[in-house]
């Protein structure tokens, strides 16, 4: 088999990153845009050893699962890649994705709890971040890529997005304001960022640049302010003169408005500014907060929070828990945890600021003994060193672990095995229908308890 090769091939499973897969002459081929039951013509576009990648040529029999793609940007743009097949499959096939990550990686032959499935596949997400093509119109970088791929109107996002957008674009064209190129490191606008509460209706819009500040800011804020009309309450800059892939800077300017929108998540009213964590998907995080809550038995416990952003699972069960401790390393999340809890009247909450295994250390010499440790870190999962000051330190009867990525909580587990606790539990919520991603909630049990309780 060589490259440009056509072969026929019959799709029998799929990747973590949304490609078809098939097997041809023993080999792993891993061919975009197909279906499981698919059988097709692939032009082989990269052969190695052991696997190879092609291109959908023509299909020969669609699989029962395929659906008409309904986004021009399908296929194009780097976010969805299961707009062609439908729910349910998609559903089957990341429930899938969860278990065989915890076999292979972890070594735990243990099915999850069924998915929690989406109430809604559609206009779900409360953030963007976009970059800017020379234009001045806004988008998505094509897959593995900084090519930006404009987007009129992206499905995944609520549709006053694209008329911020659009009222952006109009500002650049009308002012001839510089957009960024990565190359050079010259040009002042880099990436759009959208921010929507969905209970309260609120909006935010966050101009990231490469300079201290902007010229025109008044037709910005009037353009904007006519797209969004009275539901946007923060217009602010970003300021970022790194070249490098990281977004956001760390220094915010506000131009309009407050510096913070707020949202309403489990019953508990929510600040959050431009550098909190918050989830992009309010009503499904609700259902993965609710599973959390249940792992985490805080009735009348003491609750450490870990990777606690604007604290909001936390806070979700303060009124439950004996007092809650949350622990984040962004200073603008911590200060809007704080005043979450103020605001919501929570007393039993303190927040602080640091990196979660030095806080940890902290903590213990502190004599905080917690029954229920919550981790919610980034994709990289948690440093090895945070899981021995929290399984030898503290001892909790249990750990909670919230995982955006699957492979390094199956990484995790191994390592929490070795430190004496058992994976007892864990259920994917689908907080991102249409895209590759999933979430994972798992609970485990520290062994040396009567019966595993």
């Amino acid at each position: 088999m060589r490259k440009n090769d056509i072969i026929e091939l019959d799709i029998t499973a799929a990747s973590s990153e949304g490609a078809g897969i098939g097997r041809y002459e023993n080999k792993a081929i891993f061919v975009p845009l197909t279906a499981i039951g698919d059988r097709a013509k692939i032009r082989i576009l990269r052969d190695k050893k052991n696997l190879a990648f092609g291109k959908l040529e023509e299909l020969i029999t669609p699989s029962a699962n395929r659906c008409e793609p309904d986004c021009e940007s399908f296929s194009k743009c780097g976010g969805c890649v299961w707009r062609h097949i439908s729910y349910d499959a998609e559903c089957e096939i990341k429930e899938n994705k969860v278990y065989e990550a915890m076999r292979r990686i972890g070594g735990i032959d243990m099915k999850p709890q069924p998915l929690i499935r989406a109430s809604d596949t559609e206009r779900y997400r409360n953030k963007a971040q976009f970059p800017i093509s020379e234009d001045g119109s806004v988008g998505f970088y094509a897959t593995h890529s900084h090519r930006v791929i404009p987007t009129p109107d992206c499905r995944l996002q609520p549709q006053v997005f694209s008329s911020l957008s659009s009222a952006l674009k109009e500002w650049i064209n009308k002012t001839g304001v510089t957009v960024y190129n990565e190359e050079t490191n010259s040009g002042l606008v880099k990436h759009f960022y959208l921010r929507n509460a969905d209970a309260t209706g609120e909006l935010m819009a966050v101009l990231i640049i490469n300079g201290d500040n902007i010229p025109h800011r008044e037709l910005l804020i009037s353009l904007l302010r006519e797209a969004a009309g009275e539901n946007l309450k923060s217009v602010q800059l970003n300021i970022n003169k790194k070249n490098s892939n990281v977004i956001l800077g760390e220094k915010n300017i506000l131009l309009y408005g407050k510096e913070y929108i707020e949202d309403i998540l489990c019953g508990v009213k929510v600040r959050i500014s431009p550098l909190s964590f918050y989830q992009v998907n309010r009503t499904m995080a609700e259902h993965l907060y609710n599973k959390a809550q249940e792992y985490a038995e805080p009735q009348g416990k003491n609750i450490l929070d870990l990777y606690c952003g604007a604290g909001t699972i936390g806070l979700s069960m303060a009124k439950d828990a004996n007092s809650i401790i949350g622990v984040e390393i962004i200073p603008d999340a911590v200060k809007d945890a704080i005043v979450n809890a103020k605001e919501n009247g929570i007393e039993n909450a303190e927040f602080i600021c640091g990196d979660a295994a030095k806080a940890a250390l902290q903590l213990k010499k502190r004599g905080i003994k917690p029954h229920a440790v919550i981790v919610d870190p980034p994709r990289k999962g948690c440093e090895e060193a945070l899981l021995n000051t929290v399984a030898r330190d503290f001892c909790p009867e249990r750990i909670v672990y919230v995982s955006c990525d699957v492979a390094t909580l199956s990484r995790d587990a191994k390592i929490l095995e070795t430190l004496g606790y058992r994976l007892i539990e864990y259920t994917p919520v689908d907080l991102f229908p249409r895209t590759a991603h999933v979430e994972t909630v798992a609970l485990f049990l520290k062994l040396s308890l009567p019966d595993g309780k």
